[in-house]
């Protein structure tokens, strides 16, 4: 499940999330705990949720405490890297089985003082470790919807930072995107979700969750950040959320602030045959790139560009594209420089619909991808995230 910020999720520590999608794993799989040789979790915010949240949440799952567990802080793409550390993990031989996955309660990020050394005198500053910690670019200090702003509107005074791989183009001309595009592009992407959610396509990716409060106990089993009955009219009447004078990005047309846990198993093929399991798809091949991180944003158009040379697949012959919409201007970006067939990418809605947990979106778009593919009978898949301080990671999957 992916709760709203502040929502039904928010009570609970992200290893609570990340134990459920770890159990529910391994019965789905037929698997015991012990049969797992190592778990790992992508999480950013971590402060006040104790010691290695991924221990917590293998223990809570039932992995036996001779089981490792670690947690990764890649941003965005923690979820997705958690994936790729299991699987070396397996081909280098040090791992049988490998629980991989991503958790994270972004509605309980702390707010944070320094008062190590004391004050001596003046007013101390709370620090917002949401923002400090996933939301603020470090080397420039800029909020992640501002350095859209500068990617969509501003950059052809940064191209030097990147001529070597977007072609001397300058982006300010490039991409350009009003902010009805933007809005539209967000419209679709609530649309598509409605749509699948009602054709029940998401069902076997969703966990139950019972959640306690003092006032009540109940049971949480469907994502609550969409927004049925999305249109442009109402996306348009919204204010832009970093810039008021004329920024274009807003609560609309971005991913929202979320919480969720996800996870996947990971085993060779070797051993998925001698224990009878049919696997969803098989790694065919990663890619992670680091870019300038004022257009952090485009990172996926290189991820993409190497994990389909490392696959030796061309864009056309993949099925289905995930591409983790931070905002819908940075997908409408990558969507256009790579020449992506739209009607292929997030065909089920993206993370401006669905939510973003930060270190859990690797994962759950991945888990996206697979039932997808599963579901359409289709053989190739890539999901690709951004990450903030300029990278992008990605992968290709194949169906047997």
């Amino acid at each position: 499940n992916v709760g709203s910020y502040c929502g039904s999720l928010s009570s609970l520590k992200a290893s609570v999330l990340g134990s459920i999608a770890i159990k529910e794993c391994l019965i789905r799989v037929g698997l015991e705990g012990s049969d797992v040789s190592e778990v790992i979790m992508g999480q950013i915010f971590s402060a006040t949720e104790g010691q290695n949240p991924a221990r917590q949440a293998a223990i809570r799952a039932g992995i036996p405490i001779d089981v490792p567990a670690y947690q990764i802080n890649m941003l965005c793409g923690s979820g997705l890297k958690s994936v790729m550390n299991g699987y070396f993990s397996i081909k280098l031989g040090e791992s049988d089985i490998v629980v991989a996955g991503g958790q994270e309660i972004m509605s309980r990020a702390p707010h944070a003082i320094y008062l190590r050394s004391g004050v001596k005198i003046g007013s101390c500053n709370l620090v917002d470790t949401l923002l400090e910690d996933g939301l603020t670019d470090s080397f420039h200090n800029i909020h992640m919807g501002i350095i859209t702003k500068y990617y969509i509107f501003v950059l052809g005074k940064f191209k030097f930072y990147v001529l070597s791989f977007l072609l001397l183009i300058n982006l300010a001309e490039q991409y350009k995107i009003s902010r009805e595009e933007q809005d539209y592009y967000a419209c679709k992407s609530q649309q598509k979700a409605e749509i699948a959610i009602n054709a029940g396509y998401f069902d076997k990716e969703i966990v139950p969750v019972t959640v306690t409060t003092k006032k009540e106990t109940f049971v949480m089993s469907k994502d609550e950040f969409p927004k049925f009955g999305t249109t442009t009219e109402k996306l348009a009447k919204l204010k832009p959320a970093f810039i008021p004078s004329n920024g274009t990005v807003t609560a609309g047309n971005g991913s929202g602030i979320n919480d969720g846990g996800a996870a996947v198993v990971l085993m060779s093929e070797e051993t998925a045959a001698n224990r009878g399991i049919s696997p969803l798809a098989s790694i065919v091949a990663f890619a992670q790139v680091g870019v300038e991180p004022k257009i952090m944003g485009i990172g996926p158009v290189e991820a993409i560009k190497l994990v389909l040379k490392k696959a030796n697949w061309t864009k056309e012959e993949v099925d289905f594209y995930e591409l983790n919409e931070a905002f819908a201007a940075q997908a409408i970006a990558c969507i256009q420089e790579l020449g992506l067939d739209t009607e292929k990418v997030n065909v089920n809605g993206g993370a401006i619909a669905l939510g973003h947990p930060i270190g859990m979106s690797g994962t759950r778009i991945l888990i996206t991808l697979l039932h997808t593919l599963e579901r359409t009978g289709k053989k190739k898949g890539v999901a690709s995230l951004c990450i903030g301080g300029g990278m992008g990671i990605a992968i290709a999957i194949e169906r047997k």
